[in-house]
């Protein structure tokens, strides 16, 4: 394959091995700038201590915590995807789509991947995209009150670590953005699509109301509160034996403050998995949570294994099946 070739932009289904290759070794490459300039900022020295003192025993249960996290997000994709007469997913099809949108390989973020698949399973454009930023708007749903809550508690206790300056904007702007959000769809039938920001804002308002439908209608689709919590629940796990393992006993509420802070955008919105991105934002806002930086960027770079590397496999695997699902479905 020539270098131009390689480099040709494609669709994300339409690639190449080789290009999704090339990407990945991007993402390795921007996750050891990242990790390798934090560790410069916290002293390599520092961070070869602490790196002695590693205990592997914690290391499980990280793993176990991002395994229960990938099937919490596969329980709430299958009831998204189900909503108001979408297709029935069946949990091999669901589990394949959830592991490759969160792909290194995924240069424009895992929704677009969800979205081509939800195509393919059988659902129209708008449907789709309506349904992958419902998916997005019941993230943050979930993440945004834990780390409200999370400040109020930090607040009561009079906590120093994280400040103000990190705790009252969770404290005051998720509750206002929860109200406005939903004073929004007052006004959803008015907003046009013609023009960028009106096409943007409609779609906005539609994942908002997609939200209001499937809390409207909790006693079919809870699963999809329940299994977007357990996601949330277990990857800040995944982070919090991450941290153990490196004899850092993190407060929670701390710990939930300072994850949601350093994930700014979710995993799946982001290039690549967040490679870089997450290894700098997350280890920052650890460390400004009060956990030593040195601590903060080993934890991190532990965390990542479990959370975007060691499911490289698994994601390529479901990749392929989207692949097979879409030409099916095309030729059908």
């Amino acid at each position: 394959m020539t270098l131009k070739r390689l480099l040709r932009p494609k669709p994300h289904l339409d690639r190449e091995p080789a290009q999704h290759a090339l990407l990945i070794g991007l993402g390795a490459a921007l996750a050891l700038g990242a990790a390798a300039g934090i560790a410069w900022a916290a002293g390599f020295e520092r961070v070869l201590h602490e790196l002695r003192h590693f205990d592997p025993i914690w290391l499980p249960v990280a793993f176990g915590m991002e395994l229960a996290a990938y099937l919490g997000y596969v329980v709430a994709y299958r009831e998204v995807a189900r909503l108001e007469g979408g297709p029935r997913l069946g949990l091999g099809r669901a589990g394949a789509m959830v592991a490759a949108g969160f792909g290194a390989f995924v240069i424009r973020g895992g929704f677009v991947v969800d979205r081509q698949a939800l195509e393919a399973a059988g659902l129209d454009p708008r449907q789709a995209r309506a349904r992958v930023l419902g998916l997005g708007a019941l993230e943050y749903a979930i993440l945004a009150p834990a780390a409200a809550l999370a400040a109020v508690i930090l607040l009561a206790r009079g906590s120093t670590h994280p400040s103000l300056g990190f705790t009252l904007p969770w404290v005051i702007a998720v509750p206002l953005g929860f109200v406005a959000a939903f004073a929004a769809l007052t006004f959803r039938h008015r907003v046009g699509e013609e023009g960028r920001w009106r096409s943007g804002l409609r779609q906005a308002l539609d994942a908002v109301n997609m939200l209001k439908k499937l809390a409207a209608q909790g006693a079919e689709y809870g699963g999809a509160f329940f299994g977007t919590t357990l996601y949330w629940v277990g990857d800040v796990g995944c982070l919090w034996a991450s941290l153990r393992a490196f004899h850092d006993s993190p407060d929670l509420a701390a710990l939930v403050i300072g994850y949601a802070t350093g994930y700014a955008l979710t995993r799946r919105t982001l290039p690549l998995g967040g490679a870089g991105s997450v290894e700098a934002l997350v280890s920052f806002a650890l460390a400004w949570t009060g956990i030593p930086l040195a601590k903060a960027v080993l934890a991190v770079c532990a965390y990542r294994i479990f959370n975007l590397w060691l499911p490289l496999l698994p994601a390529a695997i479901g990749l392929r099946h989207l692949k097979r699902w879409r030409d099916v479905a095309e030729a059908g």
